[in-house]
């Protein structure tokens, strides 16, 4: 590694949202040398969550979700090739074309991808769609402008309720099969999930719980037309659109040594990635999506995060530490945060939801949909969801950071939030759901196994 931190080679690998606020923050924090961009999609960044939202209901383009640039980071952008591997003892990133890309310092953003079907005859069928980039979103969008006589979706977490929420808003008919007990139970629990039920079902959405979708059926010329769920009823349908979670993407460094695997690459708390043995590799940084972080408030257990927020934050903090000294390096210790819109609702959330063994609703009432709720753990805060009520979420981003105990004392806004009894927070197995939480405690060891072997003598 060069002596002066600003000057060397940079790679970053993945072109999204964290790989471009990272290349603008290691410009604007100084660093002179050269940057490269590596990305498998053949487009510059582009933002993500409208894609689900106003992009389905028509409201905006597909292609005019590019996002914008604080500042040109004067990269090299290698859109169009994936990265294939990593050697770690070379420094080098190998890329799908055959070349291979020489660093310095190395940030591994390459986030997320859709969960495919999982047989991959019925998941090609035509009219059957999943959703996470540009093309997806486009390909979906005309399919529900021309009028299918029913949508079916496969999973009830964020994505799949908000794709509800869309095919609603256009007046379509839609089904919702979830494997678990009601929508968004297993990133919020059992009370707002009851909500969730409630609005699916008050917006006209046929919804299926409890169920799994057990085949997809065509017309015989590749054409999708139903499916078969488990509890022996058919549904007709014209479109599909499978919601089971996100994929990290990994693969590609499965023979690198990093301790990589299906809940992503595991880093410290500044971003640097560990190995196999959970040893820090000082020039190999992590950010986005596709990491693993420990965070104090919540146990020193590993955060394996899908947010926005979170992988600008990270980025952030990934590029000052590329460039700085350990004395000088900062901890990446964001609170976690997401919202939805749907069925006329806005959710957001603050903390780990699923971190929690109680809850307690602090302001307004299920009935009124509009509240919220706080959740607790060992008799602290960890964590708040709010419906229609989003201002109130400083103040217990507050309650959080500062490990205020649980129930929390009067103080908030409309009423005292002590007035209701705790109850259990009732956040299922995630073995039990068709699609995980976006906030997930992924325990302190990496997922790749192993067979510890002392050296000889």
């Amino acid at each position: 590694m060069p002596s002066d931190l600003r000057d060397g080679r940079i790679v970053i690998v993945g072109a999204s949202l964290a790989g471009l606020r990272a290349a603008e923050t290691l410009r604007e924090e100084g660093f002179a040398g050269s940057l490269t961009v590596v990305g498998d999609e053949p487009r510059p960044p582009y933002d993500r969550p409208p894609l689900s939202k106003q992009v389905l209901i028509g409201d905006v383009p597909a292609e005019a979700t590019a996002l914008p640039m604080r500042r040109d980071p004067d990269a090299e952008w290698r859109l169009g090739v994936a990265a294939t591997g990593l050697d770690l003892l070379e420094k080098r990133v190998m890329l799908a074309d055959g070349e291979s890309l020489s660093y310095d310092r190395l940030l591994i953003a390459t986030g997320t991808r859709a969960r495919p079907w999982p047989n991959p005859e019925e998941g090609a069928l035509q009219g059957v769609f999943t959703l996470r980039t540009i093309d997806d979103a486009t390909g979906l969008a005309e399919a529900l402008a021309a009028g299918p006589r029913r949508v079916l979706v496969i999973g009830a977490g964020f994505t799949g309720s908000e794709i509800a929420s869309a095919c609603r808003e256009r007046g379509l008919d839609v089904t919702v099969a979830e494997r678990g007990p009601a929508p968004l139970v297993g990133a919020l629990g059992g009370t707002l999930s009851r909500l969730a039920t409630l609005m699916h079902r008050g917006h006209g959405v046929d919804l299926r719980c409890g169920v799994t979708v057990t085949a997809l059926h065509g017309d015989g010329n590749g054409r999708f037309t139903g499916a078969d769920l488990s509890d022996g009823t058919r549904v007709e349908a014209d479109v599909c659109v499978v919601a089971l979670g996100a994929v990290r993407n990994v693969e590609w460094l499965a023979e690198s040594g990093l301790a990589a695997g299906r809940r992503g690459v595991a880093c410290d708390a500044g971003c640097q990635a560990f190995n196999m043995y959970g040893i820090v590799i000082n020039d190999v940084f992590v950010a986005g999506d596709v990491s693993r972080f420990p965070h104090p408030l919540f146990g020193y257990q590993m955060l394996s995060l899908e947010h926005w927020g979170n992988a600008v934050a990270q980025a952030e903090v990934a590029a000052h530490n590329m460039l700085n000294p350990g004395p000088l390096q900062r901890p990446h210790l964001t609170i976690p945060t997401f919202w939805s819109t749907q069925f006329g609702l806005n959710i957001k959330s603050v903390g780990v939801p699923t971190y929690s063994d109680h809850v307690v609703i602090a302001q307004g009432s299920l009935e009124a949909r509009r509240l919220a709720m706080v959740y607790g753990y060992r008799g602290r805060v960890t964590a708040a969801v709010t419906v229609d009520m989003g201002k109130a979420l400083d103040y217990y981003r507050h309650l959080i950071e500062t490990a205020a105990e649980f129930p929390p004392p009067p103080g908030a806004a409309d009423r005292a939030i002590a007035a209701d009894v705790p109850i259990p927070s009732d956040v299922p197995d995630p073995k039990g759901l068709s699609h995980e939480p976006v906030v997930a405690l992924t325990g302190y060891l990496p997922d790749r196994r192993l067979m510890v072997v002392q050296p000889a003598g």
